[in-house]
């Protein structure tokens, strides 16, 4: 299983180099359940893995132009703080509640970057306010520090949706508030947790080759397409943890209409059937009286 969690690793590195997210919620799972840890344990080095990668996939992006350095230095400091916190309180909530409040969080994510808004042009952030990136940072550390998250499924549509900036852009900014909060929040834990340094070198090792080749790949992606394939990707693993952490009808039902919900997207957005469009179409309209 060691070989298999080493193997998956490369994928949670790709997932941060392409996505700016996406790797504690394959990081978490990978460990508690093709690794055999604990949930508690699996949320520290979670945590240990995603910063070093996140670090590592960071310089591909900073070098192409694509991380705004402003909001990931405020952003950054405030999430430390909130992701220390949330690591220190982690000690305080059974594993099972912190994995669903994982996936819990993981469907309000994806459904906002599904969502979407239009995508922004301007290139910095300069407009947006200190006490609002202050006060994301905070809420967005502390769950992070809490549930051993990277944080990027909570990032990537902060700095998209809300701050406005371009999805590449904020892939690369992600990255670089990610490392800064992995590492405070792992700091909380080692307060009251021990990790396996030994497994976590491996794991961490696998994760950066795979963020290396993320990294490349960003810029032959569109942005749109992107955020999309992010947000199905975050549904489709909420669904998973919600199988093995409660009663597996949840997980099945969870992921049969996330599945069901993908299909109709495709169709009506890539081909000309779309069962939606022609069952609102045959409504019959009312007459308006004059």
């Amino acid at each position: 299983m060691i070989a298999l969690t080493i193997v998956l690793a490369v994928f949670v590195g790709i997932s941060l180099g392409l996505l700016g997210g996406g790797g504690a919620i394959l990081t978490v799972p990978l460990l508690a359940y093709v690794a055999g840890m604990e949930p508690k344990h699996a949320c520290a080095m979670s945590l240990l893995v995603v910063g070093v990668t996140s670090a590592v996939g960071a310089i591909a992006h900073a070098r192409a132009g694509r991380v705004q350095w402003r909001v990931a230095v405020l952003f950054g400091a405030a999430a430390m703080a909130g992701a220390y916190g949330g690591g220190r309180l982690a000690r305080f909530v059974p594993g099972t509640t912190l994995m669903v409040a994982f996936a819990v969080i993981m469907v309000a994510a994806a459904i906002a970057m599904l969502r979407g808004r239009k995508d922004s042009a301007r290139t910095d952030a300069r407009r947006l306010p200190l006490l609002e990136i202050a006060t994301l940072g905070i809420a967005v550390g502390t769950l992070s520090g809490l549930v051993g998250a990277g944080g990027g499924f909570l990032l990537v549509p902060a700095l998209a949706l809300l701050g406005g900036l371009p999805m590449p852009i904020a892939v690369g900014t992600s990255l670089v508030v990610i490392a800064m909060q992995s590492f405070a929040g792992l700091a909380g834990h080692l307060a009251t947790e021990h990790i396996d340094w030994r497994l976590a070198a491996m794991v961490t090792g696998a994760a950066v080759v795979g963020a290396i080749v993320g990294g490349r790949l960003v810029a032959l992606v569109n942005p749109n397409a992107l955020r999309t394939l992010f947000g199905w990707f975050v549904l489709l693993m909420a669904s998973v943890i919600l199988t093995r952490e409660t009663n597996p009808a949840i997980g099945a039902t969870a992921a049969g209409v996330t599945l069901l919900a993908a299909g109709l997207y495709v169709a009506c957005h890539r081909t000309a059937y779309c069962p939606v469009r022609r069952h609102v179409s045959r409504q019959p309209t009312r007459a308006v009286a004059t």
